[in-house]
């Protein structure tokens, strides 16, 4: 049977070409199959640049599934002025919701004494280019020295419909941290309760009346006489879980002087939200985002 595909433009100067994806396929995948006059490295750079839109939206993710019936428009040159995000990167955005990484030192929303500096006020200012109309929900949180994955609402009716479901719509939350020390245990799971002291610091308890009920799975991919990197999955999402549960392990996270650790090799928390995958909210899609390690964190590895 012949099989039919969307007919690729020949290379030259040309601002848009716009397809309808004839396939399920990862996004690169399919950039690399029907744009063949383009190098892979090429391809890359307009997709690192935001100049790969699906459905009217820009889409980063190389690996972001493309749907039969999508549409798919590659802009060759880039936008004169490009919306300042200060450091932000939107991994993937449509209608109802945008997915951010996070640099480090960047706080979530704003506190007393940070107002402006925040992934909330840079989001809000970027939609606003889009339509002074538009708004931004915060859906979760991550501290301001963790980077990484973090998932923003577009209205309220889906920031609510995400909180109220969340266990079910979440469906994997994955973290990276370099920890003090050699851990020995190949995996393993950490379980404990955790409160809130006035001070806003969190306490770890093997007694059920003191706290909540907090789970964190962990294995090791990397380890030295000093460090190891560890990957960690959250089965429940309190609040400094992770950092909380290391400091148990015996193996606080480099740099978290608040829950044990002694030094800052880094100048940073060695924390970072690698993995988000959840059920689109208005669609019903699974999907999943992954940025990699950051490169300092290897460093310690070297």
């Amino acid at each position: 049977m012949k099989t039919t595909r969307p007919k690729a433009r020949p290379a030259g100067k040309i601002k848009n070409e716009k397809f309808t994806v004839d396939s399920d396929s990862p996004l690169l995948e399919y950039l690399i199959r029907i744009l063949p006059q383009r190098s892979r490295s090429r391809l890359k750079a307009v997709l690192k640049e935001r100049q790969v839109l699906v459905n009217g939206r820009p889409v980063t993710q190389f690996d972001h599934l493309l749907k039969k019936g999508q549409k798919l428009e590659v802009q060759w040159e880039r936008s004169a002025t490009p919306p300042p995000m200060l450091g932000l990167q939107i991994v993937f955005e449509d209608a109802d919701i945008i997915v951010v990484n996070k640099p480090p030192g960047l706080l979530t929303v704003a506190t007393d004494k940070e107002k402006r500096r925040t992934a909330f006020a840079i989001l809000s200012s970027y939609v606003k280019t889009q339509d002074p109309e538009n708004k931004i929900f915060i859906v979760h949180r991550i501290d301001r020295e963790t980077s990484g994955l973090l998932l923003f609402a577009r209205n309220e009716k889906i920031k609510r419909q995400i909180q109220e479901t969340w266990e079910q719509t979440i469906s994997k939350r994955t973290y990276v941290a370099v920890v003090e020390g050699e851990v020995s245990e190949n995996e393993g799971t950490i379980t404990s309760w955790l409160t809130e002291s006035k001070a806003l610091k969190v306490y770890s308890s093997q007694n059920p009346q003191h706290g909540q009920k907090s789970i964190t799975h962990f294995q090791k991919l990397r380890t030295n006489s000093s460090y190891t990197l560890l990957q960690l999955n959250l089965e429940t999402g309190r609040k400094h879980q992770i950092r909380v549960h290391l400091q148990d392990l015996g193996h606080p996270v480099v740099g978290d002087t608040k829950y044990g650790s002694g030094e800052k090799p880094i100048n940073r928390l060695a924390l970072h939200a690698q993995v988000l995958a959840f059920t689109h909210p208005k669609t019903g899609e699974l999907c999943s985002f992954e940025t990699p390690v950051p490169p300092v964190f290897m460093k310690l590895f070297a």
